[in-house]
C-alpha cells in the first residue's frame, strides 16, 4: 500500500508498505513512519494519506482513508501549510483562518447536504528535520467530494450555456441563503470553490475566509483584506464591512466568467468602473438584469439577500418593455418588487458566441452549396433542387441551434460530403471539381458576411434599446 508523507518539503514523500495491503494489518498496526523523513504517516492514529490533491495559499490537501471506519471511507485531509515568507502577524491570521474553517464546518457542515462535513481537527507535534527542534502541524479532515470544481470544468469543456449557469446560480443561492441565515459570509466564492460531484450535485467549498456576523447588530462585519482578485466587490477590497450582498457579487462574477470563459479582470472596465460582460454573450434579458444588479459597486444597491435573487429568478413573466433601468440598478425591497425581471422560458436555448455563429454560417454556406450541386446534377430541376436543399439545410441549421452539430462536426460533415462528390463525378453535374470548390467557398463567404451584418445590427439595436 502506498502512503503519502504530509511533511512539507519531504525529499521523498511516497512510501510503500506491502504489509498494509492486508486489511487486518492496516487496521491494527500502531504507526508507520516515512522512510525518508521519519514523519508519522497514520495521522491521529487513523487517517492514511494516499496522495496529494493540491496545494493552496495556506495549505495542502491530501486524499486519505479512515481506517477506523468500516469500508475505510475516503476523506480529505487538509494541512495548514502557509506558502511564502509570512510575518508573525500574517502567520497568526492564516492559522486563525484555518481554525475558523474547522469551526464553521463543525457548525454547519452536518446541517446542509451541499457543504462538506467535518470529521476531525487536530494538531500533530513531531521532531523537526533540524535536530533539537519540534514542528507542529494542524490538520482538518472533511468529507471527500468526488468530482471536479467549476474552474476545471470550464478549462475542459469551455463556456457554460445559460441553462448550466442558471443551475449553478439557483443551487449556490440556496446554499448561501442557509449560510447567511447562520450569520456567516463566505467571502471567497469563485469557480474553484464550487465542486460538482459525479452525480451532478454542487457543493460550496473552502470556508477558510468566512466572516462571522451573527453578533454584529448591523448585520455586517469588517473585512480583513482577504479576497480573490476580480471576484471581490469594492467594500471587500478596501477592507470595509462585508455583507450578504458581498457574496452575491462574487457569485455573479463567477456566473459571467462561466458564461464567457474569460477571466474576471478581462470583463471589468476599470476606466468606466463597469462590467462589460454583455458584449461577450447573449442571455435572457431577465437573467442579464439580475446579474447586473448583483454586480453593482454599491453594496446597498444590490439584492440584499440570496432569497431576493431566488425570488427574482422565479418571478412571474412580464413583458420585456416593463424592464427599465430601475429594475437593473436598484435591488428589490420585497418579494413583490423583485418580480420585475422577465421570467426565463422553461427551456433555455443554448447561446452562441460570435465566433460560433460565424463558424456555423461558414458550415451552412459550404454544405448547402455542395448539397445543391449534387441534387441539381441528379434531378435537373431548379425548383426541386431548391426545395429539397432548403429542407436539408434547415434541418442542419436547426441541429446547430440545439448543439447536436457543433465543433468538429462542422468540419467532418462537409469533408464527407465533398469526398462523396469528389469520388462520384456524376454528382458534379457539368462542373469540374475546382468549380465545385469555388462555388462552395463563395457560398460560405456570403453566409459569413450576411451573418456578420445581422449580428452587428443586432448588437447595435441591443445597445440602443
Amino acid at each position: 500500500m502506498e502512503v503519502y508523507c504530509t511533511r512539507p518539503r519531504c525529499p521523498r514523500p511516497q512510501n510503500y508498505f506491502p504489509d498494509l495491503d492486508d486489511i487486518t494489518t492496516l487496521k491494527t498496526t500502531q504507526q508507520k513512519y516515512c522512510t525518508s523523513c521519519g514523519m508519522p504517516l497514520l495521522l491521529d492514529g487513523r487517517y492514511v494519506t494516499m496522495k496529494l490533491l493540491g496545494r493552496g495559499g495556506f495549505g495542502a490537501a491530501f486524499l486519505a482513508r479512515d481506517r477506523r471506519i468500516p469500508g475505510m471511507r475516503q476523506c480529505v485531509v487538509k494541512q495548514f501549510q502557509p506558502a511564502g515568507n509570512l510575518t508573525s502577524t500574517q502567520l497568526h491570521q492564516a492559522q486563525i483562518m484555518f481554525e475558523r474553517e474547522a469551526e464553521v464546518l463543525a457548525q454547519i457542515g452536518n446541517e446542509h447536504e451541499q457543504i462538506p462535513d467535518l470529521f476531525a481537527f487536530f494538531p500533530v507535534i513531531v521532531n523537526s528535520l533540524q535536530s533539537g527542534q519540534q514542528d507542529q502541524f494542524f490538520y482538518l479532515v472533511q468529507e471527500y467530494i468526488d468530482g471536479q470544481n467549476l474552474e476545471e470544468e470550464l478549462t475542459q469543456q469551455g463556456k457554460f450555456s445559460e441553462q448550466q449557469v442558471l443551475e449553478v446560480l439557483q443551487e449556490i443561492l440556496k446554499v448561501l441563503k442557509f449560510v447567511h441565515e447562520k450569520g456567516i459570509i463566505h467571502r471567497d466564492i469563485k469557480p474553484s470553490n464550487i465542486m460538482r460531484r459525479r452525480d451532478g450535485k454542487l457543493f460550496l467549498l473552502d470556508f477558510g475566509a468566512v466572516k462571522q456576523v451573527a453578533n454584529v447588530a448591523s448585520g455586517a462585519a469588517s473585512s480583513t483584506g482577504i479576497y480573490s482578485m476580480g471576484f471581490a466587490p469594492p467594500e471587500q477590497m478596501t477592507g470595509g464591512q462585508v455583507f450578504p450582498s458581498t457574496d452575491l457579487y462574487a457569485l455573479a462574477v463567477t456566473v459571467i466568467t462561466l458564461l464567457t470563459d474569460k477571466e474576471a479582470t478581462q470583463l471589468f472596465d476599470a476606466y468606466s468602473n463597469q462590467w462589460k460582460w454583455r458584449m461577450e454573450v447573449n442571455v435572457n434579458p431577465r437573467l442579464a438584469s439580475i446579474l447586473d444588479n448583483m454586480l453593482l459597486p454599491a453594496a446597498n444597491q444590490r439584492f440584499q439577500s440570496a432569497q431576493e435573487v431566488l425570488d427574482a429568478l422565479n418571478s412571474p413573466p412580464l413583458a420585456a418593455t416593463q424592464i427599465n433601468s430601475r429594475s437593473v440598478t436598484l435591488p428589490p425591497q420585497s418579494s413583490q418588487s423583485s418580480s420585475s425581471p422577465v421570467r426565463r422560458s422553461s427551456a433555455t436555448k443554448p447561446t452562441f458566441s460570435t465566433l460560433e455563429l460565424l463558424g456555423g454560417a461558414a458550415f451552412s454556406g459550404f454544405e448547402g452549396a455542395l448539397i445543391a450541386i449534387a441534387l441539381f446534377s441528379l434531378v435537373k430541376s431548379p425548383i426541386i433542387t431548391l426545395t429539397v436543399a432548403s429542407l436539408i439545410l434547415g434541418i442542419l441549421i436547426f441541429a446547430q441551434t440545439r448543439r447536436w452539430i457543433e465543433k468538429f462536426d462542422l468540419l467532418i460533415i462537409p469533408t464527407i460530403t465533398f469526398a462523396i462528390i469528389f469520388f462520384l463525378p456524376f454528382l458534379q453535374g457539368s462542373l469540374d471539381i475546382q468549380s465545385v470548390v469555388v462555388l462552395a467557398v463563395a457560398a460560405s463567404l456570403v453566409a459569413i458576411s450576411l451573418t456578420a451584418v445581422f449580428r452587428l445590427i443586432y448588437k447595435l439595436l441591443s445597445l440602443i434599446l
